[in-house]
């Protein structure tokens, strides 16, 4: 590479368009006035993240999946809200079980449904305790005998052992019980999902949203471009040449080629299903907790936004069906699975990717973690200040 083609460089290249790169790219020329590339290989800005309107039914579709903004980290909170306002949405969910629809996650509610009763709390807890049998109190190994512990095995049963075999393709007796370390179990009638002191979706999309934030002319979007494609100029090898700083946020096995070995992911498909009416389930995410139903969940966009009822068709409703599957490598990665070998092999992939001194890894595929959203912006905010902003320094 000649100094003309490295002067031409960015003063920083991220990889990657979802929240963790956006970020990071915002707070490169607020903080530092840095000149920022931003690459991904997709079609489209905002990682996961992305959404877009439905023509027909005036629907949001969260294009990777029901995505529910959710936080008590104020630092976070009162970044996003730099770029957004946020609607009074409250996320609850409810579940189907045997051709009766009941509230989620389980609370005095479901119980006394379930058990056609009138408990009180302390008769609610007595009652899962005493089902819980001789597992109560106990340290189970497997997913099963976590859960019947938990909450009980009549519970168990109807809501969670179904679904989870669906989620993962095993059955629940051979999974770890670290899968559920805890069944939140309220004795009140409190349904709302989260507990976090703020909650709300967007008001003008995520798009929007996450289109504001880069919305600097010091910061340049190239989509449909592979870091790993050799023929377009900001490659991997190229970038490495020159010295350039790089935030990477692909998976961290593909960075290195695979060559310890691949990190195990589940991934989502989904089903799209359009109804001739206004509203189909009347909630916006609708578990299926039986066997006999091949999805785990439905999700209606129309709902996530009844504020905008006016803007929506009355007569159309959009609903996707969420089937869960292992992802092969040409697959959306979503969750890790973060078996006892993977972290092994994660550690060994983190160990190389400390030896990368021009290069920050992060995100869910750069770190091989989940994270909800407000953590990925607390993770890049953080990433920052400790690692980026000393890369741009250098230069």
């Amino acid at each position: 590479m000649t100094s003309n083609e490295r002067n031409a460089m960015p003063d920083l290249v991220i990889v990657g368009a979802g929240i963790f790169g956006l970020t990071i790219a915002q707070q490169a020329v607020e903080k530092l006035g840095a000149q920022v590339t931003i690459i991904d290989v997709r079609d489209h800005i905002g990682g996961n993240a992305y959404s877009y309107m439905d023509p027909e039914t005036g629907a949001e579709i969260h294009k990777y999946g029901a995505h529910l903004f959710h936080t008590s980290n104020e630092r976070v909170w009162d970044y996003v809200n730099r770029f957004t306002d946020f609607t009074d949405y409250v996320h609850r969910v409810y579940a189907t079980h045997d051709g009766e629809v009941f509230p989620l996650p389980i609370n005095l509610g479901t119980i006394n449904q379930f058990f056609h009763a009138s408990y009180t709390p302390a008769q609610a807890k007595a009652l899962i305790e005493e089902q819980a049998g001789e597992l109560a109190g106990t340290d189970p190994a497997n997913l099963n005998d976590q859960g019947i512990s938990l909450i009980g095995r009549p519970l168990y049963e109807a809501f969670i052992k179904n679904y989870t075999a669906k989620q993962w393709q095993t059955d629940a007796s051979e999974l770890p019980a670290s899968i559920i370390k805890r069944l939140p179990v309220r004795f009140n009638y409190n349904n709302r999902y989260f507990k976090d002191t703020w909650e709300g979706l967007p008001k003008d999309g995520y798009t929007t949203w996450l289109k504001r934030m880069i919305d600097d002319p010091r910061i340049s979007v190239r989509l449909e471009t592979d870091f790993f494609d050799e023929s377009q100029p900001l490659n991997k090898k190229a970038l490495l040449e020159a010295g350039v700083p790089v935030v990477y946020t692909g998976p961290v096995d593909r960075y290195f080629d695979y060559d310890l070995g691949e990190l195990k992911w589940r991934t989502v498909d989904f089903k799209e299903v359009r109804y001739d009416e206004g509203d189909h389930f009347g909630c916006p995410v609708m578990n299926f907790s039986d066997a006999d139903v091949p999805y785990t969940r439905a999700i209606e966009f129309k709902n996530f936004n009844p504020e905008r009822a006016a803007e929506q068709n009355p007569d159309r409703t959009v609903v996707w069906e969420e089937y869960s599957r292992f992802a092969d490598r040409d697959d959306e990665p979503y969750y890790p699975i973060n078996t006892d070998e993977d972290k092994a092999l994660y550690a060994k992939y983190k160990a190389k990717a400390a030896e990368e001194p021009k290069v920050v890894f992060g995100g869910r595929l750069g770190t091989y973690a989940y994270y909800d959203m407000d953590q990925v912006f607390d993770q890049a905010l953080t990433s920052f200040e400790t690692e980026v902003a000393p890369l741009i320094a250098q230069q």
